[in-house]
């Protein structure tokens, strides 16, 4: 009678997981008229991208469906984030991170941001707070507004490619001593200071209007 009810839990609890391991998605959306109860399908996407994501596979994308402001989110897992060609904003909460990425597999974990507004509208900490990563890629984005850095950089390496990142109090880049940074095609403009810390590779790129760290 034991064995039976041993079993009989067993097959209980993997009848629970199955369904949500099944409900992830190679791909999903988000939409400014959608609605976090949904599937994140093409017809049935959801509101928010921490909504999205956990049914979202690692390793998978979240795309924008349509403009909107999709609030902030924290990452675990391998993704890619897309709002290329849509009005795709993270708002940050007062004294929160809009985007923070902390994957516990570092070795494999990878993240891609790309085509996405991120505003602190002045209370917000840190428009990227990168805890942990293995690579993480930021791509056509706009980072604005934060009382810290635009980019924060605890530990991984993180490229920056056709970016501006403007009105951050700190800095538009901060990197620690476990990260590694490299900056392209991209703006820092009118922060505290341009960067601080480990960039590596640093290529046109427009430092103007900082408090320190111009060129002179």
């Amino acid at each position: 009678m034991q064995n039976f009810r041993k079993v009989f839990y067993l097959s209980l609890l993997i009848a629970l997981i199955s369904p949500a391991a099944q409900g992830q998605a190679t791909r999903t959306w988000v939409s400014g008229v959608g609605d976090d109860v949904n599937p994140c399908s093409r017809t049935a996407p959801c509101k928010t991208f921490a909504g999205a994501i956990p049914k979202t596979q690692a390793g998978g994308e979240i795309s924008v469906l349509d403009p909107g402001g999709f609030g902030s989110v924290r990452i675990t897992k391998s993704i890619t984030i897309d709002g290329t060609g849509m009005l795709a904003s993270s708002l940050a909460v007062a004294g929160g991170s809009a985007i923070t990425i902390d994957l516990t597999n570092v070795k494999e974990g990878s993240v891609r941001l790309r085509g996405l507004s991120i505003n602190g509208a002045g209370t917000g900490a840190n428009g990227i707070n990168i805890i942990m990563a293995g690579a993480v890629s930021i791509e056509d984005c706009v980072i604005d507004g934060f009382t810290g850095s635009g980019i924060k950089v605890g530990g991984g390496r993180v490229f920056v490619r056709n970016s501006t990142i403007r009105n951050n109090v700190t800095a538009g880049i901060t990197v620690a001593a476990g990260g590694q940074a490299g900056i392209a095609d991209s703006a820092l403009v009118f922060n505290g200071v341009g960067f601080t810390g480990s960039v590596k590779s640093f290529s046109n790129v427009v430092l103007f209007g900082n408090k320190t760290g111009d060129p002179s």
